[in-house]
């Protein structure tokens, strides 16, 4: 069976990793579901199989998320998540309006531009 390895240590990162994968699991079991609909009558084959794919799956990523390789590269990123220096709602906000203004001002610096090439070409006739 699945043993965890260091148990306590990278516990939230091992668990958000491993509910990201079972959405993507349940979300791809969906899909053949729908897609066996069409070719298999069988409700048995038509859920069954997707079913065994999600407990498959997710024994797997169970057992990839507690290898000692792959659990040591999770602690170390959770880790250095909490070393991150995180911005505050005011910091972002004043950052998105600073990127907001400044692509309007872009947006009008390229629309003189191009009106002034529109402007010359004509002149020049080749428009």
């Amino acid at each position: 069976m699945v043993q965890i390895y260091k148990k306590g240590q990278g516990k939230y990162t091992r668990i958000i990793t491993f509910i990201a994968a079972m959405v993507l699991t349940v979300v791809a079991a969906a899909s053949l579901s729908g897609f066996l609909k069409g070719y298999v009558d069988s409700p048995l084959v038509q859920f069954g199989v997707p079913t065994l794919l999600v407990i498959a799956l997710g024994v797997l990523v169970l057992w990839i998320v507690n290898r000692p390789s792959s659990a040591d590269f999770l602690i170390a990123t959770e880790g250095e998540m909490k070393k991150v220096s995180w911005s505050s709602r005011k910091e972002v906000v004043g950052s998105t309006k600073v990127v907001i203004v400044t692509t309007f001002i872009m947006a009008v610096i390229l629309f003189g531009v191009d009106l002034a090439f529109i402007l010359l070409f004509e002149k020049l006739g080749i428009s």
